[in-house]
Formats: structure tokens, C-alpha cells, sequence
């Protein structure tokens, strides 16, 4: 310094190099070297003093404006190690002194909020302790300690001094737990197993009832093999299902062969209703046939109706005779708007040409497809762009089916045309 050559109030310029006065009890410092001038040097670091008075007075303002000021005290410190090895010409101690005041603050804040986020915790820990004391229902406790786990990593941290307490009761808790339901399913799915193992050697000695001579003996086997059935005990539906079936089929072979050997005629059985959806499904199929396909959708409308009203058991309906009920009133409605389309089209359709009209209703039927077949195009593109809702999903999706399946008709129709086009 005693060979400066040019003073500042904070610096100086010495042997062609520019130093920053000491501070803090810290030495001077040199912070840069004259490259022209030496009053342009000493101004140019005073200017770069301005972006270090401008970091502290932004970072004052972004914790102003934060909800977790918490958060800021990391760049705060690192701040203040910067300004300490910074390369400008200015007054650091009042900005330092400006951190300080705010590091105090925020240091009193994340107090405050670490209290609350042990509190929080703690009452966290007490319901993971509540919800892992489970009966059967290992997938609600599942879902509610996702919750709770959830709601933990959304809050903040703790002190230092709690923090490996808290942390550790809560994963011990969760280790504890997700052991637990390992330990059940995996005895659940030996029993399981074991289960399936005895319904498998039932129905394989049911199966050998059937080669027996004696039917007596047979059926009263029959009764003690259905009686152990009854007792094994649940399985997976999809499983438990095919093994009924199965069972069913064999039980009804030894059923069988008894009544033909005793002479027995069994009368079969149909639920009334059954019979009734039967009648109106050769009802509708014989509509399909009409002449006046108009008068026949009108009473095909009042068949589906009445459908609708009909409430079977489970299992007991005909799927086969649904379907074909379906499939009839389908051909019904489609003939019967093919027919309106050319009633409004071709108001001498009646007086033309049974070629003719064949030929114009093959026309016709070709331009309803294309129609309908952009129209399946556009109500997919639309679904594909609709933002997530199961609901919207679930009903858009119905659309599309019931658009589909009118497609599917209009081109089976359409073949039936072409068909005795050919003849």
C-alpha cells in the first residue's frame, strides 16, 4: 500500500495491480490487474461491486416472496462465501451484515417449522402404528400407509436432533409391516396351493366313479367326495370356477350313467323366464325376415324393451340366445333406416325392378358404411385427445362399441345383397 500510485476509499492500485482494502480482520486482497488505465480499473471493479449488492438485495427479495424461506438459508450461506472471495470494489460489510440480520431470521423460521414438522411426524408415526396392527384387510392397510408415507415425504425435516429418531421408527415400522404381509401371503398361497392340490384329487376320483360297475356305490362315493368338496375352502375365482366346471361335468357323468342304469327319466328343467327370452328371440329373428321392415322395428323396440325388464340369476341366462337376440334386433333397425333412407331417396322404389331394387340397396348400403366407418374415425380421434377421466373414458368407449357394432351389421347385410346379387 505504500507504493500505491492510486487510492480509493476501499482499494488501491499498487505495481500495476488493483487490491481491495482488508476487512473483518481479513488482509488486503488483490481482486484483478490494470489492463489500461488505472482509474478504469479501480471503476470497473467498483461497477462489479453493483452485482454483489445486487445478489444480496435479490436474494432478500425472493425470500420475501417465498413461502419456504426455509429453503433459502443453503444459498444464503453460499452467498456469503462468495461476497468473501468477490472481486469488486465496494462496502462488503454492510452486506454481509445484511445476511447475517436474514440468516437469523430464516434460522428462527426453519425453528419454528422443524417443531411443527416433528409434531406432524410424530402424529404420523402414532396412525402408521394404528394402521399396522391389521386384521385380513392387508390391502386397505397397504393403501393408507402410502397415504401416511405420502404425507411424511411432503413434510419437511426435523432437527438434527430427532431427526435418525423419527426416520428410524418409521422405516422400522414400514419394514415391520411389509414383512408381515409377506409372511401372510406366502402362508396364504401355500394354502392356497394345498387347496388346490385336494379339489384336483377330488375331481380325479370323481372321475373314476364313472368306470365303476356298482352305481350304488358309486353314487353314495359321490355324496362323500361332494361333502369333502364343500370343505376345502376358498381359492382364487378364476381358478375356483374352472375346478367347478369340471367337478360339475364329472358329478353329472356318474348322475347320468346311475339314472340310465335304473331306468330313470329326468325331466331337464328351464327357468320360465329362460323360455320366455327364447320365444321373443324366434320372435325377432322372424322379424328380420319381415316384408315391412318398418312395422317390425316398432315391435322389435317393444321385444328389447321387454328384454331389459326380464332379471335373471346369475349363470342361469342363455348367452347364446342373448347374443342372437341382439344380433336380430340389430338387423332390424339397420333394414329399417336402410328403408327410410330410400323411401325419402327413391320415392318409386316400390314400383322398380326387384334387380333394381337390389342394386339400390346394395348402393345405399355401401354409402351408409363409408358414412358410418368416418364417423367410428372422428369419435376416436376425439377420445384420444379427451384429458384422463374414468368416467368420460368409460362412456366414450361405450359409444365407439355401439358404433362398431352397427358397422359390423350394415357390412353383414351388405353381404347378404351381394349375395343374391350373385345368384
Amino acid at each position: 500500500m505504500e507504493n500505491a500510485t492510486l487510492m480509493d476509499e476501499y482499494g488501491y492500485v499498487s505495481d500495476g495491480k488493483v487490491f481491495l482494502k482488508g476487512y473483518l480482520g481479513n488482509p488486503d486482497r488483490q481482486i484483478g490487474e490494470v489492463k489500461r488505465t488505472e482509474q478504469e480499473a479501480i471503476d470497473y471493479f467498483k461497477n462489479r461491486f453493483k452485482i454483489a449488492s445486487g445478489k444480496v438485495e435479490q436474494l432478500e427479495k425472493d425470500v420475501e416472496e417465498a413461502q419456504n424461506k426455509g429453503s433459502y438459508l443453503t444459498k444464503l450461506v453460499q452467498l456469503r462465501k462468495k461476497l468473501l472471495s468477490f472481486d469488486g470494489l465496494g462496502d462488503f460489510i454492510p452486506l454481509l451484515e445484511r445476511l447475517e440480520k436474514l440468516e437469523t431470521v430464516l434460522e428462527d423460521l426453519i425453528k419454528v417449522n422443524q417443531e411443527k414438522n416433528l409434531e406432524i411426524k410424530r402424529a404420523l408415526l402414532e396412525e402408521t402404528r394404528a394402521v399396522t396392527v391389521v386384521g385380513d384387510d392387508w390391502q386397505g392397510a397397504t393403501d393408507q400407509l402410502q397415504e401416511i408415507k405420502s404425507k411424511w415425504i411432503r413434510t419437511g425435516p426435523v432437527d438434527k436432533e430427532y431427526q435418525e429418531e423419527t426416520e428410524g421408527a418409521f422405516q422400522t415400522l414400514l419394514d415391520t409391516f411389509f414383512q408381515q404381509r409377506r409372511d401372510f401371503f406366502s402362508d396364504l398361497n401355500r394354502t392356497i396351493a394345498d387347496r388346490i392340490e385336494r379339489y384336483t384329487e377330488l375331481i380325479a376320483k370323481s372321475d373314476m366313479l364313472v368306470r365303476m360297475y356298482d352305481v350304488e356305490e358309486a353314487s353314495r362315493q359321490l355324496r362323500q367326495i361332494r361333502a369333502e368338496w364343500k370343505e376345502i375352502g376358498e381359492i382364487p375365482v378364476k381358478r375356483s370356477a374352472k375346478f367347478y366346471k369340471q367337478f360339475k361335468r364329472s358329478n353329472q357323468r356318474i348322475i347320468d350313467k346311475y339314472n340310465r342304469v335304473k331306468g330313470i327319466v329326468v325331466q331337464t328343467y328351464e327357468n320360465p323366464l329362460v323360455t320366455k327370452q327364447r320365444e321373443m328371440c324366434r320372435e325377432a329373428e322372424q322379424l328380420a325376415r319381415s316384408n315391412d321392415i318398418i312395422q317390425a322395428s316398432e315391435r322389435a323396440k317393444v321385444l328389447l324393451n321387454q328384454w331389459k325388464e326380464i332379471r335373471l340369476p346369475p349363470r342361469v341366462g342363455d348367452k347364446m340366445v342373448a347374443e342372437r337376440f341382439r344380433s336380430a334386433c340389430d338387423k332390424i333397425f339397420e333394414l329399417s333406416y336402410l328403408a327410410r333412407v330410400i323411401s325419402r331417396k327413391y320415392p318409386a322404389f316400390e314400383i322398380r325392378s326387384e334387380e333394381d331394387q337390389l342394386n339400390i340397396k346394395t348402393r345405399e348400403m355401401e354409402w351408409l358404411i363409408k358414412r358410418e366407418k368416418a364417423d367410428l374415425d372422428v369419435t376416436i380421434a376425439s377420445a384420444q385427445n379427451m384429458p384422463p377421466d374414468p368416467e368420460t373414458e368409460r362412456q366414450m368407449m361405450g359409444k365407439i362399441n355401439i358404433q362398431r357394432r352397427k358397422i359390423t351389421m350394415k357390412e353383414k347385410i351388405l353381404e347378404e345383397f351381394k349375395a343374391k346379387m350373385n345368384k
